[in-house]
């Protein structure tokens, strides 16, 4: 299958000090059409700053390295101009912000604002961008979206903001939708909810979806394959249920220790120890040998991606047959 997103080497640098410090850092990844795949770690790991490169949104002084490769279909993302630029994003590629109380502009009605999307990218007259904009609020879910139309975005809940961002994201019919945590701050009955709708949008349409989250729980039958971010790097990568069923980096173990499980038998979460380093202090070799209970000797040496099994890969020494 080819792939509809590529992603090569990617390094994304901002100034530290005297020099330059990479929270992503040789990061590659692959998205197929109509696939879900799930980037996930903790906060700090890099994957917004993953997910914002792919549009070329790294705010200065911050910059894509030399030898990063980023391609749409046929596009290089990092040769286009400003012009062609403008056309990807929204067109082919729409995003789901963080927050959306601050992606959204508090002075404009939230139909408004989904209809502006569509008038740029579409020669259509504001009847046709707001009889769009009301189905797209309808198709997302919001009750009585007629006079939603005419809210602004404090006058909505966080779900329906939530939804809001959804639909400006899809206006435009792209075909690949990035979701930075959509479920943040939401409760878990609306997290669900924000999730379906996302889900079955992909389906309905033939889309692919990256989901970003720090909340393995959240994947787990949702997605096609999961990555799993740490410290700007990709450590593991496999199919949703085999990594669930048989994870191998320590950092995804202990991801899964840490996921508060509602059926069988009730056990203590076991946190990770440390915290993820700054990008300016990154540890030498495997960097998170500093929280690993796994470390030893050969930990001091900066790993490469290992194969596991078929389609199964991870960045750690213990991939080696003598470290298993």
């Amino acid at each position: 299958m080819t792939a509809l997103l590529e992603v090569t080497e990617l390094r994304v640098s901002f100034p530290a000090g005297t020099g330059r410090s990479w929270p992503v850092d040789g990061v590659s990844l692959h998205i197929d059409r109509g696939e879900l795949l799930a980037l996930v770690g903790e906060s700090g790991s890099g994957k917004s700053l993953t997910s914002l490169a792919m549009l070329r949104l790294i705010p200065p002084p911050g910059r894509i390295e030399p030898g990063s490769g980023i391609r749409l279909g046929e596009l290089d993302i990092l040769s286009l101009d400003d012009k062609t630029l403008r056309e990807v994003r929204g067109r082919r590629i729409g995003m789901v912000f963080q927050d959306p109380m601050t992606s959204l502009n508090p002075v404009f009605t939230v139909g408004d604002q989904i209809a502006e999307g569509i008038r740029a990218h579409f020669p259509v007259s504001r009847r046709e961008a707001r009889d769009r904009s009301l189905a797209l609020l309808t198709e997302v879910g919001i009750p009585d979206p007629a006079s939603r139309l005419r809210s602004y975005p404090h006058q909505m809940s966080g779900g329906m903001r939530q939804r809001v961002m959804i639909a400006m994201a899809l206006a435009c019919e792209p075909d690949l939708l990035i979701a930075d945590e959509p479920t943040t701050a939401l409760d878990v009955t609306v997290q669900a909810q924000i999730l379906e709708i996302l889900d079955a949008l992909r389906k309905k349409r033939g889309m692919s979806v990256l989901l970003i989250t720090h909340d393995l729980g959240i994947v787990a039958g949702r997605a096609d394959r999961v990555l799993v971010m740490y410290a700007g790097q990709i450590v593991e990568e496999a199919p949703t249920e085999r990594l669930f069923q048989r994870p191998s980096h320590p950092y995804t173990q202990g991801l899964l220790a840490s996921v508060p499980r509602l059926t069988g038998p009730r056990t203590r979460l076991t946190p990770i120890g440390g915290a993820v380093p700054t990008p300016d202090a990154w540890p030498g070799g495997c960097r998170f040998r500093p929280r690993c209970p796994q470390a030893f000797d050969k930990s001091e040496l900066p790993p490469p991606p290992l194969p596991v099994e078929p389609g199964h890969t991870m960045r750690c020494w213990l991939a080696e047959p003598e470290g298993l």
